[in-house]
């Protein structure tokens, strides 16, 4: 098998078109191609409105030598399969959350033949959905069971991105196992590969029921209250409800919203630091208004899909100012996990078309910001400004919002063209009244910088709504190098809430190293 790069198709192209283009590339007869498969594409549009894509392919041919010896360009293809770890006997691990990494780790586990126990606080994926729409339609909070907690965790109410920066060779694993239960096989292949809230749903519900079918056990609504520690080493998990699992090794993946195992964690004296982590608004755009300048042309979206962007700028006060997750063709949705806190992310669906693309602007928050040395000052320091959002809008999850034309002294504070896209309802208010006044400077200069490089970024009828202070984790649980557990031995803290990872690819990695470790030691 041999790999060809730098290979340029019409955006309109189809298996006909490809083999032929593979074939004229490498100068072959079309017999002479046994098979092909795509490994990557990436779309082109810096000359838009021409635009194309950017294309590797795997490629079985005859005279496989010959057919390298005259295409320099040509490579062998290296070996990227996962290969699996040595395994001990051993108790069952208990891993405690089932986001991506706890997921993920139960998973592998499973794969391994070592019958996890996955213990998640919130509800299962259906009935957490149920649970989730009556938040967004009534302002009824479960503590418990809401966008951050639950089946599939905070990723599985988002756009479902799985870009990822890490070499890591697990990340084509992730791929697999999630075309396996149920993702599109394009995501093996896209530069910006995406599943969306819809698919999702059933893809962890299928990963779920593989663990129980290898011996798992998974136990939704409960909630780990206390770990028993013996002489620096886990023994067992009690939960909320007073049931006590005993066991050797826990992998603790309890996601960034878990504030109140944060604050059991350090009681009992977990090593625990201070992280940075970022604060911001999301903005809301007709769709229409980035296709144009992403694409140059609309007629292009019809193959190509909701376009998105990726934007950053450094503040004059010294602050990273830049957009993540974008939502094309989305929805911004109410994400709070504690009672009188209001938090905003945004999410999409599959098909992504919806009116309004949504993306969060975050602003660069340090520890020095903080006030405090404490560990759980960051925790503290976001509950001030999701409380005084809260405050702001009315006390019942009503979200401030405010038009870019207020908030950059531009223009009327008024809903016009542009509806927000928020459940239960927003109210048009001054959002520098729940935001750090670091955090409200370094975004009006950034929406500015923003709408010199796509043109309607910061028309004054897109619209703002705060706050978004979930993107990452402001604590690290502080592990071993070598090891990957805690100052707990055999307590081992992965993903995105430990401070480890940033997305759905990154927690689910982690994840996997870390089972991996479990599996062997």
């Amino acid at each position: 098998m041999i790999r060809l790069d730098q290979l340029r198709l019409n955006i309109d192209y189809n298996d006909e078109t490809l083999k032929k283009e593979i074939c004229k590339k490498i100068r072959i007869h079309e017999n002479d191609l046994l098979g092909y498969k795509m490994v990557k594409r990436s779309l082109d549009a810096r000359k838009r409105p021409n635009v194309f894509y950017n294309c590797s392919v795997e490629i079985d041919v005859r005279n496989e030598k010959q057919v390298l010896k005259k295409n320099k360009k040509l490579s062998l293809v290296k070996s990227m399969a996962y290969v699996y770890p040595a395994v001990k006997d051993k108790p069952s691990p208990i891993v405690v959350g089932m986001g991506p990494a706890g997921l993920f780790s139960a998973y592998i586990l499973s794969e391994l033949g070592l019958k996890p126990i996955v213990l998640e606080r919130g509800e299962a994926v259906d009935e957490r959905t149920l649970t989730v729409q009556n938040f967004w339609r009534e302002g009824i909070l479960n503590p418990n069971s809401n966008v951050q907690f639950g089946e599939g965790g905070a990723g599985t109410f988002s756009d479902g991105k799985l870009t990822t920066r890490s070499k890591d060779p697990r990340s084509k694993k992730v791929m697999e196992v999630l075309v396996k239960h149920g993702a599109p096989e394009e995501i093996l292949y896209m530069n910006k590969p995406h599943v969306g809230t819809d698919i999702l749903k059933d893809v962890v519900k299928s990963m779920r029921e593989y663990i129980l079918e290898k011996g798992g056990q998974v136990y939704f609504n409960a909630k780990v209250e206390d770990f028993m520690i013996e002489d620096d080493k886990i023994k067992g998990v009690v939960l909320d409800d007073g049931r006590k699992f005993n066991c050797q090794h826990v992998i603790l993946a309890v996601g960034h919203s878990a504030r109140d195992t944060y604050e059991k964690l350090y009681e009992m004296g977990l090593d625990i630091e201070q992280k940075p982590f970022a604060m911001g608004v999301r903005i809301e755009h007709h769709q229409t208004t980035i296709d144009e300048n992403q694409y140059g042309d609309l007629k292009h979206r019809r193959f190509l899909g909701a376009s998105d962007y990726k934007l950053t700028y450094q503040a004059s006060n010294g602050r990273s100012v830049y957009s993540f997750c974008v939502c094309p063709g989305g929805m911004v949705v109410a994400s709070s996990s504690e009672e009188g806190g209001l938090v905003v992310n945004g999410m999409s669906e599959h098909a992504r078309d919806q009116k309004n693309i949504n993306g969060a602007l975050l602003v660069q928050v340090k520890p020095e910001d903080f006030g405090s040395d404490h560990p759980l000052a960051g925790v503290e320091f976001q509950r001030k400004y999701e409380r005084l959002a809260f405050d702001l809008g009315g006390k019942d999850y009503t979200a401030p919002s405010e038009t870019v034309g207020s908030f950059l002294s531009q223009g009327q504070n008024a809903i016009t063209s542009i509806q927000p896209s928020y459940r239960p309802k927003v109210l048009m208010t001054s959002i520098d009244k729940c935001l750090p006044t670091f955090v409200t400077e370094a975004l009006r200069e950034g929406i500015k910088d923003f709408g010199k490089k796509i043109k309607g970024f910061d028309d004054g009828q897109a619209v703002l709504t705060a706050i978004e202070s979930r993107s990452s984790a402001p604590i690290r649980m502080i592990r071993n190098r070598e090891s990957m557990e805690s100052n707990f031995k055999g307590l081992y803290p992965v993903g995105e809430g430990a401070g480890y990872a940033g997305g759905i690819v990154s927690s689910a990695i982690d994840g996997i190293r870390i089972a991996e470790i479990v599996a062997n030691v």
